[in-house]
Formats: structure tokens, C-alpha cells, sequence
């Protein structure tokens, strides 16, 4: 059975925001050996969609600590929301955004990762809203994807249906927190490779030793 490293993420989580860079270095490193697959946690599910107010007292001061640690910057379209949260019109839930990423891994596997970070970076620098559909055209035109294509299956039920069970996976995968990152080896076995922000030589050495393992594994049979 072939090795997958699962990245459990949320488009609206500035840690997996902050990580981004790493994990497409990551990817990128061992795309010849290693297939990714992204999947959503559901960090705020649509029945409990909130107003920006209700976190931006936490996030003005939380995102410097991201910047801080990983080099990344925040937007200033997006702070702006956080900065004047009683002005802004932002609900976020993380459902559309999930349902979008279900919808093009579908079409492009191979740039899940790419896709991901670049959700993230269309929210946390470019402030735009991921629960309103026009936040996407940008990245279709980016990746050819036709508008017609991806905005009749979009809302669609099934696409609903496939971000929760994103959103189940994730934990059943006992992931209760983002980023993390697992590699599976077997249908039975998983690494836990990162929880939380972990530095490109940090994983990049973990991954290693889960695949010196597995290629040991291999010359025993």
C-alpha cells in the first residue's frame, strides 16, 4: 500500500495560514514519492457561523505571534475587518471554502496543496470573503478552470455532503487542532508528523525517518 501524508488544515486558521510555505516546500520535496491529500477540519462549521467581531479581539493580537514566528504577513484588506469588525459584514464558516477545495481536487490532485495556501492567502492578505462565491473567480482563471464548471457544482449538495465528511474524517483522525500533518503507511498505521507550526527542516527529517521505515519494510518482504 502506498504512503499518503494527510495535511489537516482550515482555510480560516491563520497557524495553517503561517504554514503554508512550509507545507508547499514540503510537498514539493516529496511529490515524486509521497502523494498529499488536504483535507478540511471544519474549524467553523456553518451552524455555528459567527461575525468577524466574534474573534477579532483574539486575532488582533494572535496574528502577530504568526507573523512573529513563521515570516508570514497578514494583509492590511484583512485586518482591516479585524481592526473595524463592527463596520465589517464577514459571517465566516469554513463550509464554502472546504466545499471549493472538495470540488477542485477533484479536477487538479496534484495542486491540492497549492490550492489550499492559496484560499488562505485570498483571505488572510487579500481579505476576501471565502463565504461569497466571487471570492474563487481569480483562482479559476489561475488554474483553467471553467466558471461554468465550478460554480454549477459549487452549492451543490454533494459538495456539502463531501466537505463534512472532510470534516468527519478529520476527526476520526483524532485531529483536534491545525495544522497537522499524519503520513498513513498502511490502512492501520499512522505517523503524526506535525501539530501545529513545525518548521521545514523539522518535518522534512520526520518524514524521512517514516520513509527510511517504510523503504526498510519493503526490503524485508
Amino acid at each position: 500500500m502506498q504512503p499518503v501524508i494527510y495535511y489537516c488544515y482550515d482555510a480560516y486558521c491563520g497557524w495553517c495560514y503561517g504554514f503554508s510555505p512550509v507545507i508547499k516546500k514540503i510537498a514539493e520535496t516529496w511529490k515524486d514519492k509521497i502523494p498529499f491529500e488536504v483535507l478540511s477540519g471544519g474549524m467553523i462549521p456553518k451552524e455555528s457561523a459567527r461575525p468577524v467581531a466574534a474573534i477579532a479581539g483574539y486575532i488582533s493580537q494572535a496574528y502577530k505571534n504568526v507573523e512573529e514566528l513563521t515570516g508570514i504577513r497578514f494583509g492590511e484588506d484583512y485586518l482591516w475587518h479585524i481592526f473595524n469588525p463592527e463596520q465589517s459584514d464577514w459571517i465566516q464558516h469554513s463550509e464554502k471554502s472546504a466545499a471549493a477545495l472538495c470540488l477542485f481536487k477533484e479536477i487538479h490532485p496534484d495542486l491540492q496543496v497549492d490550492f489550499a495556501a492559496d484560499l488562505q492567502y485570498a483571505l488572510h492578505y487579500e481579505g476576501r470573503d471565502l463565504t461569497d462565491d466571487e471570492a474563487y473567480r481569480h483562482l479559476l482563471v489561475r488554474y483553467g478552470i471553467p466558471e461554468e464548471t465550478f460554480y454549477s457544482r459549487l452549492n451543490s449538495e454533494a459538495y456539502i455532503e463531501k466537505a463534512r465528511y472532510e470534516f468527519a474524517l478529520c476527526k476520526q483522525l483524532q485531529v483536534t487542532g491545525f495544522p497537522q500533518v499524519l503520513i498513513r503507511v498502511d490502512q492501520q498505521k499512522f505517523y503524526l508528523l506535525a501539530k501545529g507550526y513545525t518548521d521545514y527542516d523539522t518535518l522534512n527529517k520526520r518524514i524521512l525517518a517514516v520513509w527510511e521505515e517504510i523503504q526498510a519494510g519493503e526490503e524485508k518482504k
